[in-house]
């Protein structure tokens, strides 16, 4: 699946990505779909999660600005969790979701697991499940994602971090 005509687009691994840069792509990908966990944690939690080397963090540019990223934790040998995947609002609409996934998949099972794994809810994107289908995953449970917004200390504390 090529990339639409007229975008000029690179994806690049952030091996030891800065935290503050993590999380404004974490709140600029996530807002919509209420990602609040790794908001919520230390600096030194952050820090351990992203500097884990079973971690990998890919970063997407579109025509030169953080468009979004896709983020995979290597559970094991066998199996990898595709954790986190979205684009920033400004790359909505453009044609690249698809195209932005399947790189993401290339990426992971050009590790040769056994299984990959990846967990929606009904607070993502209307056409998630049906994308991930279309990409090969296929249902094994279903379950509701609670809504916990921020309180407005965190987000003074949020705000403080970046």
């Amino acid at each position: 699946m090529p990339v639409p005509v007229n975008i000029q687009t690179a994806i690049m691994r952030a091996p030891e990505i800065p935290l503050p840069f993590y999380r404004y792509l974490y709140r600029q990908v996530g807002a919509r779909w209420q990602w609040v966990d790794r908001l919520r944690m230390s600096d030194e939690q952050l820090a351990e999660t992203l500097n884990d080397k079973r971690n990998n963090i890919s970063v997407l540019y579109v025509n030169g600005a953080p468009a979004g990223f896709y983020e995979y934790f290597c559970q094991d040998e066998d199996m990898i969790e595709l954790s986190h995947f979205g684009l920033i609002e400004h790359a909505l609409g453009l044609g690249i979701g698809k195209w932005f996934l399947l790189q993401a998949l290339y990426a992971i099972w050009s590790l040769n697991p056994k299984r990959v794994t990846t967990t929606t809810n009904n607070l993502d994107h209307p056409r998630a499940l049906q994308l991930y289908q279309m990409y090969g995953f296929s249902p094994v449970s279903t379950g509701t994602g609670i809504v916990r917004p921020l309180s407005d200390k965190e987000l003074l504390e949020i705000a403080r971090k970046s």
